[in-house]
């Protein structure tokens, strides 16, 4: 019995110095101080564990096709380049104030990934956004059939020269403007 109480006491005085810790505004929220090693790491295994596991059900179909890739390339210019860069840019000014930054997808690191699992978690993140990092749900506005194009114009985006890039990407604003995206059901 006395060990029970002990624990207890133990998860009342945790809850309790941690409601503190909250009111009285300890944790700096400014987007440019950077999250403590602890928390950095708690939150990239959360956000971590929490696609892949919510990704596995995810169904990725044929990906290869040019058009699907055209199409996807029209939507990463006109909704994704701002934070997430295009083939030769190697920052800009809006990107500076995000924290956590966001990956710079044409960047070698990110080099074409064909594993189904890695197509199905990027399907999910770009469907259902990030809490508390600068990722949009872009599903609320954007139809699977549109996402799908995203993520396979991922797959080729780290092999593209600036040069190709450009071509690709040439008509987006208009392609965009024309295609409408507030009709998801």
């Amino acid at each position: 019995m006395a060990t029970v109480r002990a624990v207890v006491v133990t998860l009342l005085i945790v809850a309790l110095a941690t409601l503190a810790y909250v009111y009285i505004g300890f944790y700096n929220v400014a987007a440019d101080t950077p999250h403590s090693a602890a928390l950095r790491w708690l939150a990239e295994t959360v956000r971590e564990r929490s696609i892949a596991v919510r990704s596995i059900a995810v169904k990725v179909p044929e990906l290869d096709s040019p058009a699907l890739v055209a199409a996807g390339a029209t939507e990463y210019a006109e909704m994704c380049e701002g934070c997430h860069l295009a083939p030769g840019v190697t920052d800009n000014e809006f990107r500076k104030g995000l924290y956590p930054m966001p990956p710079p997808l044409a960047a070698a690191e990110f080099a074409r990934d064909d594993s189904e699992a890695t197509s199905a978690r990027r399907f999910w993140i770009i469907k259902h956004g990030i809490k508390l990092s600068s990722m949009p749900a872009w599903g609320m506005t954007h139809d699977d059939n549109t996402i799908w194009t995203i993520v396979a114009f991922l797959r080729k985006l780290p092999e593209l020269k600036p040069d190709q890039y450009a071509q690709m990407t040439a008509h987006a604003a208009a392609d965009h403007a024309e295609e409408g995206h507030d009709h998801v059901e």
